[in-house]
C-alpha cells in the first residue's frame, strides 16, 4: 500500500459519515486507547476509528483504502503478537462495541466484534449457559474465535469455532454479509478457523451448552524440586479423562511476584459436582502441594481464575508449538529452561487437547489441528523495558531447545510476533482452499496484518 499522507485529515470526510469517534495524534484518549493488552507493542496508527456499528466499520474501510492505509482490526486487542494495531495506518477498533443478546431457549447468543469472554460469560450465565471460550477473561471472543478457540469447555463442547453458528462480516468492497451453512458456506468454513483474513467480523453466533453456574475447578502448585514427578502425573492423569475434564500443566513462578518457581496443574470439570470431586480428587491429593485448591467455584470466576497473572500492560513475548511427544526429556527441558529463567513471571505451559475438539474433521472447519495431544506454550513476560533483550532471547533459546519435541502444528493464535509466521504449520492442508477463499473475499489482500494468507491468484 501507499505510504499514508503525512498531516492527514478525516474531518471533511469521514467524520461526516461517522457515528463513532475517530482519534488522531493529541487527541486526548488517543494514547490510551492506541494500547493493546502487551506493553512490548508500541505503534502509533494515524486513524484510530472506534466504530459503533457496520457503517462505521465499512466507512473506515473505504476510507483506509482510498488514503493508502494499512488496516489492522481490533477486537479485544489481546493477541500478543499486535496485530491488532499498525503503524501510521488505519487501526479499526470495534472495542466499543459491546451488544450481546442471549436466547435461553434456543440456546443462542449474539455478540458483538468487541466483547471479551468475561463480559460474555456474564451474560451467558445468568441462563446457566456458556459455549466454549478462552482460559483469560479480558481476551476478546473474536480474535479467539477466527483463530480456533481453545477453553475450558473444548474437551466437550470443542473449540470456539465449532460453536459458531453464524457471523455477520463486513468485507473489503464495504459490503455486510451474513456467514452461515446456508448463506456464503465458503466464507463460513474460512472464518472458522482462518483469522481476521477475510474481513471484519462484526458480530458472533454462538451455540450454547449448560454449564455452571458452579463447577468443580482450581488450581495446584508444588515446589520446583517436584516438578518432574507433577509433570510424569500429569502426561498419566491426561492420558485418560473424560471429555468433561479440562487439565492444563506446566512450570513457571507463583502468581504473587515472589520469584518462587513452581509446577502446576490447573483442572475443571464440567459435568455434575460430584463426579468433578471424584475426578479431580488424585490432583489435590498428589505429592506435597505448596498452595492451591481445587472447589466448586462459579464458571465465571473460573474464566478469570488467572487474569492477574497475564495483565493488560506487562511485556510479552510468546512462543508456541504443538508436540509430538511429552516424555521426560521434553520434561527435563521444561523444566532447565525455567530454572534460568531471568524473569519471575515467565513459565511453560501445556494445553491437553481431546475430546469432541479433537473428533471433528480436518476438513470440516479452516482449523485443522484435530488430535489430541498438548499445545506447549512458552510464556516470557516481564515489567520493565531495560530487560527487553534477556527475555526476548530467553523465549528464542528456549524455544530451540524444545524443537526436537515439537510436531509440524502450530496454533495460529499463538504465533509470535516476529517470525515469518509459521502459516503451513499453522493451517496445514487446509491452507490452499484458504488461499480460494482469500481470493474471493479479499483478492487485494487488504486485510494482511494478521496471520496472513495469501490469495490464490497471487
Amino acid at each position: 500500500m501507499a505510504q499514508p499522507q503525512s498531516g492527514l485529515s478525516v474531518s471533511a470526510t469521514l467524520r461526516s459519515k461517522f457515528a463513532g469517534t475517530l482519534l488522531q495524534r493529541g487527541d486526548p484518549e488517543y494514547d490510551k486507547v492506541r494500547a493493546l493488552h502487551n506493553g512490548l507493542i508500541d505503534k502509533h496508527p494515524a486513524i484510530i476509528a472506534r466504530c459503533l456499528n457496520d457503517a462505521d466499520i465499512a466507512a473506515s474501510i473505504a476510507f483506509a483504502r482510498e488514503h493508502g492505509l494499512e488496516i489492522a482490526v481490533r477486537g479485544g486487542g489481546h493477541n500478543v503478537s499486535g496485530r491488532a494495531s499498525v503503524e501510521g495506518g488505519m487501526m479499526i477498533d470495534l472495542s466499543l462495541m459491546k451488544a450481546i443478546a442471549v436466547n435461553a431457549a434456543t440456546r443462542r447468543a449474539v455478540a458483538q466484534g468487541g466483547v471479551t469472554w468475561g463480559e460474555f460469560n456474564r451474560e451467558t450465565q445468568q441462563h446457566g449457559l456458556a459455549t466454549t471460550g478462552g482460559v483469560i477473561s479480558s481476551t476478546g471472543i473474536a480474535g479467539l474465535t477466527l483463530g480456533g478457540g481453545y477453553g475450558y469447555l473444548a474437551g466437550k463442547h470443542g473449540l470456539a469455532v465449532d460453536n459458531l453458528v453464524a457471523a455477520t462480516v463486513v468485507t473489503a468492497d464495504g459490503k455486510v454479509v451474513r456467514a452461515s451453512d446456508s448463506e456464503n458456506p465458503d466464507l463460513y468454513w474460512g472464518l472458522r478457523g482462518g483469522g481476521g483474513n477475510f474481513g471484519v467480523v462484526s458480530s458472533f453466533e454462538y451455540r450454547l451448552h449448560p454449564a455452571g453456574p458452579t463447577i468443580m475447578a482450581g488450581v495446584m502448585a508444588w515446589p520446583i524440586s517436584q516438578a518432574r514427578e507433577v509433570l510424569r502425573f500429569y502426561r498419566e492423569f491426561t492420558a485418560s479423562v473424560p471429555d468433561e475434564l479440562a487439565c492444563l500443566g506446566g512450570v513457571g513462578h507463583a502468581p504473587d511476584g515472589s520469584g518462587v518457581k513452581v509446577a502446576i496443574i490447573a483442572a475443571a470439570y464440567c459435568g455434575p459436582m460430584t463426579d468433578g470431586e471424584r475426578m479431580l480428587r488424585p490432583i489435590k491429593e498428589f505429592g506435597s502441594p505448596v498452595f492451591g485448591t481445587i472447589q466448586p467455584m462459579e464458571y465465571s470466576i473460573l474464566n478469570g481464575m488467572f487474569d492477574a497473572a497475564y495483565p493488560k500492560g506487562m511485556l510479552y513475548y510468546w512462543k508456541s508449538n504443538f508436540l509430538s511427544t511429552l516424555d521426560d526429556n521434553l520434561i527435563n527441558t521444561i523444566i532447565d529452561a525455567v530454572e534460568h529463567c531471568p524473569s519471575k513471571y515467565s513459565g511453560i505451559t501445556l494445553e491437553h487437547w481431546h475430546g469432541a475438539a479433537a473428533r471433528v474433521p480436518q476438513d470440516q472447519t479452516a482449523f485443522v489441528h484435530r488430535r489430541e495431544g498438548y499445545n506447549l506454550l512458552l510464556l516470557s513476560q516481564w515489567r520493565e523495558a531495560a530487560a527487553n533483550a534477556d527475555n526476548i532471547a530467553w523465549a528464542r533459546e528456549g524455544f530451540a531447545r524444545l524443537e526436537p519435541f515439537f510436531a509440524s502444528a502450530r496454533y495460529v493464535n499463538y504465533l509470535d510476533q516476529d517470525d515469518a509466521a509459521d502459516i503451513k504449520g499453522a493451517f496445514g492442508g487446509n491452507y490452499a482452499k484458504l488461499a480460494q477463499i482469500k481470493a474471493k473475499w479479499d483478492p487485494g489482500n487488504v486485510f494482511h496484518l494478521n496471520q496472513n494468507i495469501q490469495p490464490a491468484n497471487e
